[in-house]
């Protein structure tokens, strides 16, 4: 009994500091990683391009937590202690960048089933694992509205994202009205794709009619709604199309309108000023010849695309690189989109390059790459800029953003470092050749 007895014992001692052991290391472990996530992150000797301010020479940024706790030159900066350190001397730093209007992520809306439908989610579609992302923080796209197509008058909803890695697209979301439960707002689109696709509405003049019925039936049913006062035997069936335009209607949910000639800029514009949605207009190749127009409209903007290639359809045929220095002339904003795949992300900076080289003043190209995109998803409070309380995305650069010769070399999300050019994986987002990353969806309506 007694060699038993000691046998048991020992095992239950084996046992029971096998527990201790773990538990220790669990505790060491989290008691790090906690330590780590609330050490301060110091980013020093850079030039800073604050946007919403002069650029700093010899800044600080600091970062603790996912936001931006201080941004400054250095000496007027207080350093908190035990800070981790990083010295970005001769490096530029400025916000992560804000693409508008893209369609990274490999999603696939609903353009082929019916001329409208605003119940459409692209979220449900969305591979969040899609190499697309890493190929956005490669051209230093932190935030993203990615949107289901341009084929028909209502493509669905979009989604207001960051590109960060995640295993699930709701890691990835960023809630713009947490009550509703809304995350990005609506596709619409006029003008040629509408007409060329199935179920087409034949002219453009029955495509705004379509578009104005399907208003009119959402305004009759946000009055049942109002009527009803929260009776549920008042309250009319539920119709998710309904409910999504009702949040249009009430501004919840903004209008993202692909559109192109000038004529079809004007009928979108009208129609928003009828119904009283806020609206941006996205692509307005032909902006440049209505900018007084679109600047006296009560819009939120203009999310703009530049001419990057040859090609297309005849509808673009007069997108010129003149379009953002107009639009800014007129006293409108604007921001830069790159409808990827059309443009490819990592050319972003690239294109308000080129509008800088058409006139366009360097301080609204820059703005229309980061805050200007920001208001025109209501996430102005969060992104599109390096101030005390915003979200820490941010580039480290090696040198000025519009030069050919500058690489991202980090891409920050949120305080973290979410793409690294020095690490060879990453790095091949970068150089890698264009068909590697073309997405397999069916997205060809621009």
């Amino acid at each position: 009994m007694y060699v038993i007895s000691g046998f048991n014992s020992s095992i239950q001692k084996q046992r029971f500091m096998k527990k201790l052991l773990t538990l220790t290391v669990m505790v060491l472990c989290w008691s790090m990683a906690l330590t780590a996530q609330d050490r301060a992150q110091v980013f020093e000797g850079a030039t800073i391009i604050p946007i919403t301010g002069e650029p700093i020479s010899n800044g600080v940024l600091i970062v603790e937590n996912g936001k931006i706790t201080a941004v400054g030159r250095s000496g007027d900066v207080s350093i908190p202690r035990n800070a981790e350190r990083h010295d970005v001397s001769d490096k530029v730093i400025m916000p992560g960048l804000v693409d508008t209007h893209s369609h990274i992520g490999e999603g696939d809306g609903g353009d082929r089933s019916a001329t409208m439908h605003p119940d459409v989610r692209i979220m449900d579609t969305i591979d969040p694992q899609s190499s697309t992302f890493k190929k956005a923080m490669a051209g230093g796209i932190t935030t993203a509205n990615v949107m289901p197509g341009s084929g028909l008058l209502m493509s669905g909803q979009t989604v207001y994202l960051k590109t960060r890695p995640a295993n699930t697209i709701e890691q990835m979301l960023i809630m713009v009205d947490e009550e509703a439960g809304i995350y990005g707002g609506i596709k619409m689109a006029n003008g040629t794709n509408p007409l060329r696709a199935g179920g087409t509405p034949g002219t453009r003049a029955k495509s705004a009619a379509i578009v104005r019925n399907l208003f009119v039936q959402a305004q009759d049913y946000q009055r049942r709604v109002e009527e009803a006062d929260g009776d549920p035997e008042k309250m009319p069936a539920r119709d998710l199309q309904m409910e999504t335009l009702v949040e249009v209607l009430e501004g919840k949910r903004i209008v993202h309108n692909h559109t192109h000639r000038h004529d079809d800029i004007l009928t979108a514009i009208r129609l928003a000023d009828e119904f009283g949605y806020r609206l941006v207009l996205q692509h307005v190749s032909e902006g440049w010849k209505v900018a007084e127009e679109i600047a006296n409209a009560d819009i939120l903007g203009s999310s703009i695309i530049g001419l990057d290639s040859p090609g297309g359809k005849m509808e673009a045929i007069n997108l010129l690189n003149i379009n953002g220095r107009e639009l800014e002339q007129a006293g409108a904003l604007v921001a830069f989109h790159t409808d990827d795949p059309i443009v490819d992300s990592r050319f972003f900076l690239r294109m308000a390059a080129m509008g800088v080289k058409e006139g366009m003043s360097r301080q609204t190209a820059l703005e229309a790459l980061t805050i200007n995109g920001a208001k025109m998803m209501d996430l102005e409070d969060r992104v599109g800029s390096l101030e005390e309380g915003k979200d820490a995305d941010f580039l480290i650069l090696s040198g000025d953003p519009f030069s050919v010769y500058t690489h991202i070399e980090q891409t920050w999300i949120d305080g973290e470092k979410a793409w690294d050019r020095s690490n060879p994986e990453d790095r091949e987002y970068a150089t890698g050749g264009y068909e590697i990353f073309r997405m397999s969806s069916n997205h060809s309506h621009h």
